[in-house]
């Protein structure tokens, strides 16, 4: 199949690169920036704003993905550009070059939108998202693996034995590589039109928060002491990220609202057929070739 890409520079977006080349895809893939030439890979130069680039990147394709958006910026304008006006963009090349089939990647956090800025950006995209032909959404949850700069933060806290969580909950996980073969399984075919998807590794109702810190503790050999923060704390917290680091905090207050939410569990009436996808790789062992993965590239 020749697949439209967006995101393809990002951690979600390489690895679903991959996966694709490995399986004969050929892919067409937006980017910001000049890229080393690749086998199989039509560079399109571009981002989401750029109408004329997201038409030659959906022209003559068989299926679009739609990686691309925001986790954390400034504010919700910045949230509303990035997620919900670059999907609606997106959508419109898609139905103008007739794109059949269209894998929106969302969020759980779209279930909230009223908890963040994050969660209604996410809300708004899927809404956009849902007028393409073809239309199938998967909601993630906590995405994890090699390259993944957002976990990395609770690998490097949990060198030192204690790690600092949100207040008690729950969360599922998923590798990215068991989410890459879901999306690519979702473009290929299936008919799930209309579908929105949460998967997982297939761990029932998740894992707790102190579970999560345990299993990092293990994968980068250390016994964790997990520490539950109090909503305020976690607030505090996030306001002074934002003081030292700015723009590049990793714990704004809009994440911090979305990290206190108790359930971030994906539900399991809306799990994606057996017959087309289950997870592989268990979250411990998973974890543990993360970790391995930071060493290797000098990250810990």
């Amino acid at each position: 199949m020749r697949i439209a890409l967006t995101g393809a520079t990002g951690f979600v977006g390489s690895t679903l690169m991959d996966h694709a080349l490995e399986e004969g895809h050929e892919l067409r893939a937006l980017t910001r920036r000049d890229q080393d030439a690749r086998t199989g890979v039509t560079w399109v130069r571009g981002d989401l704003a750029d109408h004329a680039a997201l038409l030659r990147l959906a022209d003559g394709c068989d299926a679009a993905i739609h990686v691309a958006g925001v986790v954390n910026v400034p504010d919700r304008a910045a949230f509303e550009a990035g997620n919900i006006a670059g999907t609606r963009a997106v959508v419109a090349a898609a139905l103008k070059a007739d794109v059949p089939r269209f894998v929106h990647v969302s969020s759980l956090a779209a279930r909230e939108p009223g908890l963040s800025d994050y969660g209604w950006s996410k809300a708004g995209a899927e809404a956009e998202a849902a007028e393409a032909r073809g239309c199938v959404m998967v909601r993630p949850p906590a995405i994890y693996g090699p390259r993944d700069t957002e976990m990395f933060e609770l690998f490097r806290a949990a060198r030192s034995g204690v790690v600092p969580l949100p207040p008690r909950g729950r969360a599922s996980m998923i590798h990215v590589a068991d989410l890459a073969r879901l999306l690519l399984a979702l473009a290929v075919g299936g008919k799930a039109e209309g579908a929105i998807y949460e998967a997982d590794d297939g761990h029932p109702n998740g894992w707790t928060h102190a579970e999560m810190a345990r299993m990092i503790g293990a994968a980068v050999g250390r016994r964790i002491v997990p520490i539950h923060m109090p909503r305020r704390l976690v607030g505090l917290a996030a306001s002074i990220d934002r003081g030292f680091r700015g723009a590049k905090a990793k714990l704004t207050p809009d994440r911090a609202r979305y990290m206190c939410h108790p359930d971030w569990t994906a539900h399991a009436d809306r799990q994606p057929p057996a017959s087309l996808w289950q997870a592989q790789i268990p979250t411990p062992e998973g974890l543990r070739q993360t970790a391995e993965w930071y060493r290797a590239a000098g990250w810990l």
